[in-house]
């Protein structure tokens, strides 16, 4: 394991006229610059791990970045951050799956993470996507999975490890990169059927879910990271030393009998799927109802969506209040025949809506360019076309699990519309903006052309247990990687051309975005919250729930 400490790069003084200096600043502006603080440790660690494919048992390696906090306080919830799992395949699994007929596939990775203080354990599950990546003609299969991990709280004080354990890949394989699945002019539905990311892909694809072990020879059993909880990390709540990988060194566990054991759920590490915070209040939200102008039908809903979105050149993320969401929910229609699942394909349309316009809220983001300049830009995401969400609900018939694979395509452009520097209002121009949407890859082209932001999400119910991850109805986190286009627009006749200082300090390629999703209101069958039930819309029709946005 490594730890390398991001260098901090200050800019040179710089001689100019104010206002050109206020042009640059406002490129930092769209997304505030950050740096590693000194609390932080950046892990990258290499592990051996062993993955079952049809050929058999093949070593693998499997490469795990993130960042973790040094140290927090007992009772602190934390996520890390910046979690990438490399997983490298070698060339024998390449051969596997062009024998079955693939051209290129698209990953989804499940890593078992035990989490560790003193002699108390819990489990955690990090879940990365990969974009799609053509198959190697030689040599090994590299997939790089980014995504969203829980998030931990030491229950008292003592070391917090995070430990690797056995790894899941879902892979999607598509016979033919780019091939047309379905005519576009067709009315069949399999026609607008997006691919899927996992075990669930849609028609023209096969899937393999592939087992990995961490191999019995990896360095440190796998440890990723250790985090001290309290004033002293060596510390356990008894006063008794950690040893290595965060068990106490007790002389005689078993003469303890079994009373710690029935204490250690109360003292294990708190593994939460959706990180605590303040949501924000109804007063600071804006109103999310249907109207006159937008009257509802029998398949309306209603949700507040919130989020981060990063931008790669400035190091920083931008927070996306609260902003509504109206969603006319889809019919689902049979899926391709499967002799292990019953599948239904749904797609559902949706729209922004602020003050009567398909876009979000204002949102502004402030910070001090070169230490000392303070800068406030407010940006908007307008659509250019409906957002579109493509869901895929696959019922496995030997158990009843369901698995939901949503793809949400949203055409958003984004508006710079204010700018101050030191107070200064800089003029930009009534319409500064990016030369075109958002662009992601799309995992399905053919079908879907254009410029869009794709985001995806993905839900799991066990039967007679609450579901988790994304599903449209009960909302959660989606996530994508975009790129950000040229700006154009920018400035007035009279003033600066600001387009080239925006789009070469702002746009280009691998910027994340996570989006949360709060639960849905059903207009035509609204729940109101009771003393025995949780509500899903106020009484007023209004999304119930406000979703706190999760880095």
């Amino acid at each position: 394991m490594k730890a390398q400490r991001a260098a901090v790069t200050r800019p040179p003084r710089v001689r100019a006229r104010t206002t050109s200096i206020a042009a640059f600043v406002v490129l930092a502006a769209l997304i505030p610059t950050t740096a590693s603080a000194s609390g932080t440790q950046e892990i990258e660690v290499e592990l051996p791990y062993v993955c079952t494919l049809p050929s058999g048992q093949l070593p693998t390696t499997v490469r795990i970045s993130a960042e973790f906090p040094e140290r927090a306080d007992a009772g602190e919830t934390f996520s890390p951050s910046g979690v990438t799992t490399t997983v490298e395949l070698p060339a024998e699994a390449v051969a596997d799956l062009t024998g079955r007929g693939a051209a290129q596939v698209r990953a989804a990775t499940r890593l078992e993470v035990g989490v560790a203080q003193n002699e108390a354990t819990a489990k955690a599950t990090w879940r990365g996507g990969a974009e799609p990546v053509a198959l190697p003609e030689s040599g090994p299969l590299t997939l790089v999975s980014k995504g969203d991990v829980p998030s931990v709280a030491g229950r008292g004080d003592g070391d917090l490890t995070f430990t690797a354990g056995t790894l899941a890949i879902d892979l999607a394989l598509d016979a033919a990169a780019g091939a047309a699945s379905a005519d576009p002019a067709s009315t069949d539905p399999a026609a607008s059927r997006p691919a899927a990311t996992g075990p669930d892909s849609g028609s023209g694809s096969d899937s393999l879910t592939v087992g990995c072990a961490l191999d019995e020879d990896a360095p440190g059993q796998g440890l990723l990271a250790t985090v001290r909880v309290g004033a002293d990390g060596s510390a356990s709540p008894s006063g008794s030393p950690s040893g290595p990988g965060g068990a106490s060194r007790t002389p005689d566990r078993e003469a303890q009998g079994h009373g710690q054991e029935e204490r250690q759920g109360d003292r294990s590490p708190e593994v939460l799927e959706t990180p605590p915070g303040a949501a924000p209040d109804r007063d600071d939200v804006p109103p999310c109802r249907y109207d006159e102008q937008h009257p509802p039908t029998d398949v309306s809903l209603n949700a507040y969506v919130t989020g981060y979105a990063n931008v790669n050149k400035m190091k920083g993320a931008a927070y996306l209040p609260p902003s509504c969401l109206l969603i006319e929910q889809g019919i689902p229609v049979d899926g391709p025949p499967d002799p292990e699942h019953i599948i239904f394909d749904t797609v559902s349309w949706a729209n922004f809506h602020y003050q009567g316009r398909k876009e979000t809220p204002p949102f502004p983001s402030t910070f001090l360019s070169f230490d000392f300049a303070p800068v406030k830009a407010t940006m908007v995401l307008k659509q250019t076309g409906p957002i579109r969400i493509d869901s895929r609900i696959k019922l496995r018939l030997s158990d009843f699990t369901t698995v939901t694979d949503t793809y949400v395509r949203a055409p958003l452009v984004a508006h710079v519309t204010d700018l101050e520097v030191n107070g200064t209002p800089l003029d930009v121009g009534p319409d500064c903006r990016t030369e075109t949407s958002l662009t992601s890859a799309d995992p399905d082209p053919a079908n879907h052309p254009g410029n869009h932001l794709v985001l995806y999400g993905r839900g799991e119910q066990l039967i007679g247990q609450e579901a988790t991850g994304y599903l449209l109805l009960s909302g959660g986190t989606l996530s994508g990687e975009t790129s950000i286009p040229a700006f154009t627009g920018c400035g007035t006749a009279d003033g600066e051309d600001l387009d080239r200082l925006l789009t070469a300090s702002v746009s280009g390629p691998g910027n994340h975005i996570k989006q949360v999703q709060g639960q849905t209101c059903a207009i035509a069958a609204p729940v109101f919250p009771t003393p025995e039930t949780p509500g899903q819309c106020t009484q007023d029709l209004q999304p119930y729930e406000i979703p706190v946005a999760e880095r």
